[in-house]
């Protein structure tokens, strides 16, 4: 019985690991969230990705690269890009929505009981993020603004294996500057999939191209 807690206590304290890990000091994250991260009114998927199949029908696309580095752990800082173009349907006047932006990026892991946060699995991790940059939306014939963005709002990875994560997270957005509109704001639900690459794993793959 003594043998069974404590290899039972060696699994767990090997999960926590596992999570922590990847959020360490000098590793690099790399993925993308699906959905261009912006205020887009022509946005009419979750997942900032649908293809209408029958005539005259819409299309959205959308997605927000995203690259960072941890300057200590459990906080990193990067940087986002924001691409997206939607169509609505020729029944409703086929609007064209374009959205662009470049922006600074920072994310804040909280560890296991932070602030009164837990874990809702142990192979997770909540975060905050935040965002600023330039940015904007123009939509043929309707609100068009361009000039500063900016975004902040919690989320959750869950760590599917060692080195990468299904993540969530809500945020408020919102988009300051020139044209018809000066200022749009939406709160928005995004999905995305995050690679976490360990420092010495990244020295090894600059050291020996072959390896890539």
């Amino acid at each position: 019985m003594k043998k069974i807690l404590i290899l039972s206590v060696m699994v767990l304290l090997g999960c926590v690991t596992v999570s922590n890990a990847q959020i360490q000091e000098g590793n690099f994250m790399i993925g993308s969230d699906f959905g261009s991260g912006l205020i887009n009114p022509g946005n009419n998927s979750i997942l900032g990705l649908n293809f209408g199949l029958n005539d005259g029908a819409g299309y959205n696309l959308g997605l927000s690269p995203k690259v960072g580095y941890f300057v200590r752990d459990n906080f990193m800082l990067g940087a986002v890009a924001n691409i997206g173009f939607t169509k609505s349907p020729e029944s409703s006047g086929s609007t064209e929505t374009t959205v662009y932006g470049f922006q600074a990026l920072s994310r804040y892991y909280l560890s296991p009981g932070e602030k009164g946060v837990d874990n809702l699995l142990k192979h997770g991790r909540f975060f905050i993020e935040a965002n600023a940059g330039i940015a904007g939306v123009n939509v043929a014939g309707g609100a068009t603004t361009n000039g500063f963005a900016f975004g902040v709002g919690p989320g959750y990875s869950y760590f599917i294996t060692n080195n990468v994560a299904l993540e969530t997270n809500l945020k408020y957005n919102g988009l300051v500057g020139g044209g018809n509109t000066t200022y749009q704001n939406a709160l928005g639900l995004n999905f995305g999939v995050q690679v976490f690459i360990p420092s010495s794993r990244a020295k090894e793959l600059r050291d020996n191209p072959d390896m890539r």
